[in-house]
Parts: C-alpha cells; sequence; structure tokens
C-alpha cells in the first residue's frame, strides 16, 4: 500500500534460492506475494499473501530478548535490498517493515520485479546492520486461507480528479484488481491474527479474526462508517491501520482510513457474519494513513500515525474517552476539503515535524523508532532510527544553533 503493502502481479517464488524446497512434511510453500507483516509476543512472524488470498505463519523465535538496542542507520536501503536480490533499485517494491519483539531485528516484505513478473521475498536487517534475504522454507510455517476472498477478475475504475480526465497513472491504479486489497493491516491480539480489507460482495470492507494458533477458526465481518470529508457512509473503502486499545472502559479496535478518519469499533462487536457501523469520532483530512505505532512517552500512552501525504500525528490515547460519535447529522452536507475549517475534527492530537516522507515506521525500542524513509533533499530511502520524544534527524534542515556564533542559553534582547 504504496510503496505499499501490494504489488501488480504474481507469478513466481524467489527467496534467494535457485530452485523450489520442499518442507519435511511434504508441503510445497506457494508464497506469492510478501506484503502486510505482524508478529506475535513471542516472534511468529505472519505474511500477508493478497495473491493466494491467505496468511503464512514462520516460527522465527529468538533465543534471547536484545536488552541493548542500538540505532540502526542504513543509508539507500533500497540499493542495499535491490543488490542482495540481484536486480536494479527499481525492480524492488518495499511492502512492509516490522520489528521482532525480542530480538529487535527488522523485517522487510519486498517484491522483486522482473518483466511482467513479481517475486516475493523478506530481508533481514541485523541489529549490526547486516542484510539478509530470509530462506523462508527453512522455517516451519502454517497457512490459513481467507473465508471470502475476492474474485481474481474485477478491477477498480478509472477515474480524474474533479471532472479532469484520467491520467495515465490513474488508468495503471484502475488494472489492479480488488484482491490486490484483501489484506491491508494485520493485528496480534491474545491469540488473535485481525485482518483488515476488502471481501468479494458490494460491501466489502472486512474486519477478519482468525485464532492462532491456525485452526481454521475465522470470524468476517463488514465494517459500515460515516466519512466526514467525503459526506458519504462508506461500506468499500478498507481500513489501512489499526491498534487495540483500551477505551471507556473497554476494548475497541481503533482504525484509521484513507483521508482519513478515525474511528472505534469495540471488539464484541466484531463477530462473524455481522454489518456493523464503526463509530466515527474525527478525521484527519486527505491523505493515507499507514502505520498506526501503540508507544509510551513521559509515562502517557500515544499512538504515532504516520500518513503518505502530511506530517505524522501524535493522539493522547485519553482524549480518545468520551469521544462525541458523529453522523451526517451533525455537519452540512457536502465534501471538506482540508482549507475547511472543520478539518481536522476531532481528538486528532497534534502533527510533528518530519523531515523527509516516511514509507513505514515501527517501534525500534522504547527510546526509537525506526522508520524507512525517503530523504527530502536526495530522494534517497533510508532506514533511520529516531527518538521517540524528536522523531527527527536534522541534516536537512539549518537553525540559529547550527552558526558558529551561537552560544547555549544567550537569549538576551537587545539593549
Amino acid at each position: 500500500m504504496r510503496l505499499s503493502k501490494l504489488t501488480l502481479c504474481a507469478t513466481i517464488i524467489f527467496f534467494s534460492f535457485l530452485s523450489p524446497k520442499v518442507k519435511a512434511d511434504n508441503k510445497t510453500l506457494d508464497l506469492k506475494f510478501a506484503g502486510a507483516l505482524e508478529f506475535s509476543n513471542t516472534g511468529t512472524l505472519f505474511v500477508g499473501d493478497n495473491f493466494n488470498g491467505a496468511i503464512y505463519a514462520f516460527d522465527i523465535d529468538a533465543d534471547s530478548v536484545q536488552d541493548n538496542v542500538k540505532p540502526i542507520r542504513i543509508g539507500d536501503i533500497d540499493v542495499r535490498i535491490a543488490n542482495i536480490l540481484g536486480v536494479g533499485p527499481r525492480a524492488v517494491e518495499i511492502n512492509d517493515m516490522k520489528v521482532h519483539p525480542k530480538s529487535r531485528e527488522i523485517f522487510i516484505s519486498v517484491s522483486r520485479i522482473n518483466g511482467h513478473r513479481s517475486e516475493p521475498a523478506v530481508v533481514k536487517v541485523a541489529q549490526d546492520g547486516g542484510l539478509e534475504v530470509l530462506d523462508l522454507v527453512s522455517y516451519s510455517f502454517t497457512k490459513q486461507n481467507l473465508a471470502h476472498y475476492p474474485d481474481q477478475k474485477t478491477t477498480f475504475k478509472p477515474r480524474g480528479l474533479m471532472g479532469m480526465p484520467p491520467t495515465t497513472k490513474d488508468i495503471t491504479k484502475a488494472n489492479n484488481k480488488l484482491s490486490s486489497l484483501a489484506i491491508m493491516d494485520l493485528l496480534f491480539h491474545e491469540g488473535e491474527l485481525l485482518v483488515s480489507g476488502v471481501a468479494y460482495d458490494d460491501f466489502l470492507s472486512t474486519l477478519r479474526r482468525i485464532s492462532y494458533p491456525f485452526d481454521g477458526t475465522q470470524r468476517a465481518t463488514n465494517v459500515e462508517m460515516y466519512h466526514i470529508a467525503h459526506d458519504q457512509y462508506e461500506t468499500r473503502a478498507p481500513i489501512r491501520a489499526m491498534s487495540i486499545q483500551e477505551i471507556d472502559g473497554k476494548n475497541q479496535l481503533i482504525a484509521a482510513y484513507t483521508c482519513s478518519p478515525l474511528v472505534l469499533i469495540p471488539l464484541d462487536k466484531i463477530v462473524d457474519g455481522a454489518k456493523i457501523s464503526a463509530n466515527t469520532i474525527a478525521d484527519i483530512g486527505n491523505g493515507q494513513p499507514i502505520d498506526m505505532i501503540p508507544y509510551k512517552l513521559n509515562d502517557q500512552n500515544l499512538l504515532f500515525l504516520t500518513s503518505n501525504s502530511r506530517s505524522p500525528q501524535v493522539i493522547p490515547l485519553a482524549g480518545l474517552n468520551d469521544a462525541q460519535v458523529v453522523t451526517d447529522k451533525d455537519f452540512e452536507r457536502g465534501p471538506k476539503l482540508d482549507i475547511s475549517p472543520i478539518m481536522p475534527f476531532g481528538p486528532v492530537g497534534k502533527s510533528v515535524m518530519f523531515d523527509g516522507s516516511s514509507l513505514h515506521m515501527d517501534l525500534l525500542s522504547d527510546n526509537f523508532f525506526v522508520s524507512i524513509t525517503r530523504d527530502v533533499k536526495t530522494g534517497s530511502l533510508n532506514l533511520d532510527s529516531n527518538q521517540t520524544i524528536f522523531p527527527n534527524r536534522l541534516h536537512n534542515l539549518v537553525a540559529e544553533f547550527d552558526f558558529p556564533q551561537y552560544k547555549p542559553g544567550a537569549n538576551k534582547k537587545l539593549p
């Protein structure tokens, strides 16, 4: 989703080995796309395969917990990945990134584009900065197929902006299959894997709850929500980023959608076969959410929400308690642009400075985020570790503090 959790097509398997391997139980690993990633608390790596309509779980446990976590900084991470895959940088799409809960190693899912084929791989970044393509067939794995998986024929439709004819890129986007959105985000919580994405019918937006270890049990719930900026009720657009937190005294799913409403969904409402209305409480404005990261700073529980079109938002969880649930009755009719005085609406926290654009982010430790960041000046794609208290690097910014005449504490006014 983005340089995303998606790519256009997939046909064969690529894990940096010459021929496919077969596990001892005679099950061939048939992964066609490495998209959304998630870890369980103990180190099980979940990989979403949008093209097979399945979730794979790999046992990647660590021997010990890494306590002394160091910042990691790797310039041109896409070039480094392309080099070990044996392709050019433009032949690599980065789909997602997650940090192992024990080893604190970084796992990046990618697609290696080769003509009209796409081959999946997962790359591990060690604490010393070394890169390795995982030989996934060497790990014990299980697989869970999705119920209500979309068909493999339906595509999007081309559209221009505000009456303008569609551009070449619009037409290319329209050629994508709806099934490419079958798995948008993964979230592990208390023995269950929550999967957001689309299903096969007209009510597309779907949340799945899948028991782990996989036993074939899954519950699929259709979700409707009121979109303030669009001024309409939407049943197709899927959840892009989500987190489970205690709000108003009960576990609720906090979900962010494109353009960018925030909703709450009580977990006990996500039951098999239900069609539910999420509680819209906020709208940040146009843009596509990427990652929602819960963390703690100064004894305050926060969410760090990144977007492909705006600076990150830091949202205090306490501010979501007793939040007003809104409907179309609470606003004047009509779509609302970012310049509307209504936007942003609700408890959206604060926008914070971020130098460059974060394509994927996760919590590396209690003190550091790790981000795949597009540099604002060079355009290079870098793997950066930034402090949670101030998630920026200052190499592109010149301020008063950088001048040789600056003296700390010299803040007197002119006489």
